[in-house]
């Protein structure tokens, strides 16, 4: 393990985990977008749990490695389902600020595999 994946691996579990708290506690800017996005208040809890869960276990995955794999792909799979809720709702212009978090997690997951 290098010390570049332990560094993008804990800076992606971090935004994660911050991406996570903004929605649980419902920060404004947060209910603003998803609002804006037409994703019902129902969600939110799981959305921010799901994050959260998927920050804890890409820190986990330093100790080992196929829980942060399985936490990674999640999250990109997460991130992804962002940037498709965002491109439905037509808001063009915020297409990259869920792809600003999924990029630490893809790094994670290549200097993951590269060690």
């Amino acid at each position: 393990m290098s010390i570049a994946h332990v560094v993008v691996t804990l800076l992606a579990a971090a935004m994660a985990g911050y991406s996570a708290y903004a929605v649980l506690f419902r920060a404004q800017w947060v209910v603003e977008a998803l609002t804006d996005y037409s994703v019902p208040a129902s969600w939110w809890p799981w959305l921010g749990a799901a994050k959260a869960a998927g920050a804890a276990g890409l820190v986990a995955g330093l100790f080992v490695p196929v829980v942060g794999v399985l936490a990674g792909i999640g999250l990109v799979l997460y991130f992804t389902g962002a940037v498709v809720t965002v491109a439905r709702a037509r808001w063009y212009s915020h297409i990259p600020f869920p792809l600003v978090y999924a990029a630490p997690v893809i790094g994670s997951l290549a200097l993951g595999f590269a060690a």
